[in-house]
């Protein structure tokens, strides 16, 4: 039996293609019309969100990657689960790392059209890594990440 969180959960989905949902329990809705969503429309990280939670990994959704995403940035998802999500987002290039590459990609999302330059693009990466590279290995691992987010009272709340 569906919850009524899943039953709000699907009107949200189908609204963003009435046309494609309808009824189809199995629809797949592409990249750009998840990107409708509110909620990721005004997200920098939207195409990214859409990627990881897409069962595909090509950023289309299904009602259930849909749920799961709803789910996960629900109050309700405890931070550890959060913290697995945004790791995931972040690291852009799938190696379980989050290396300089992928912190320039999270930090150009960030500033939008505010860019930059590339001296100071190395001082904030560099300024990160002291912070947070606790091995030293130039990259931060899952559990460096997790030990820095654990010291930020404000994730939960926005992730």
């Amino acid at each position: 039996m569906l919850n009524i969180s899943a039953i709000i959960a699907h009107q949200k989905f189908k609204a963003l293609a009435p046309e494609k949902v309808g009824h189809n329990k199995n629809a797949k809705l592409p990249m750009n019309k998840m990107l409708q969503y509110p909620e990721l429309a005004v997200n920098p990280f939207g195409e990214r969100i859409c990627k990881v939670f897409s069962s595909s990994r090509d950023g289309d959704c299904t009602f259930e990657d849909f749920l799961d995403m709803m789910s996960v940035f629900s109050e309700a998802a405890p931070k550890s689960v959060k913290a697995e999500h945004a790791f995931r987002i972040f690291d852009f290039d799938g190696d379980d790392m989050l290396g300089t590459a992928d912190l320039k990609q999270v930090i150009d999302k960030l500033l939008g059209n505010n860019k930059l330059t590339e001296r100071e693009m190395q001082h904030l990466i560099q300024n990160i890594l002291e912070e947070a590279d606790l091995d030293d290995d130039g990259s931060l691992s899952f559990a460096e990440f997790e030990h820095i987010i654990d010291k930020s009272s404000d994730f939960a709340k926005y992730a």
